[in-house]
């Protein structure tokens, strides 16, 4: 999963989750994360994945996007990336991820470790009598 992080305006330090492709940023309702920002068109920027080439974005036609301060029409994104779009920055970045719990497959997996140990001295008591 991915996470883009707003750095100025009025939603700077808000964090949003990606978690379906293509994402899209815009003014517009149909928008995934809507912004209203000056320079911020209703269609603006579009986040996109595709196996073979990894992560990437595309601006919509005539609307203008910086990632680490060069303008791109289609780019690759790299975690840290640094998109601009109207009077906003926005980082792209891998979301951190959990664990999953355990305990279950743990318990079960020391449980048949024991049954066998035992089994195993059952084994050899009976043969040695």
């Amino acid at each position: 999963m991915i996470q883009v992080r707003v750095f100025s305006g009025e939603m700077a330090a808000r964090e949003y989750a990606v978690r379906h492709f293509p994402f899209s940023i815009g003014r517009s309702a149909q928008a995934d994360l809507r912004l209203e920002q000056a320079g911020i068109w209703d269609q603006h920027l579009e986040l996109r994945y595709d196996r073979e080439q990894g992560f990437s974005a595309a601006t919509m036609p005539n609307a203008l996007a910086l990632i680490n301060g060069a303008s791109f029409q289609e780019s690759a994104l790299r975690t840290g990336d640094l998109i601009e779009i109207g009077a906003l920055k926005i980082r792209f970045w891998l979301a951190d991820t959990t664990q999953s719990n355990h305990n279950l497959r743990e318990w079960l997996t020391w449980t048949g470790l024991g049954v066998i140990t035992l089994a195993q001295i059952a084994l050899i008591y009976r043969l040695i009598r």
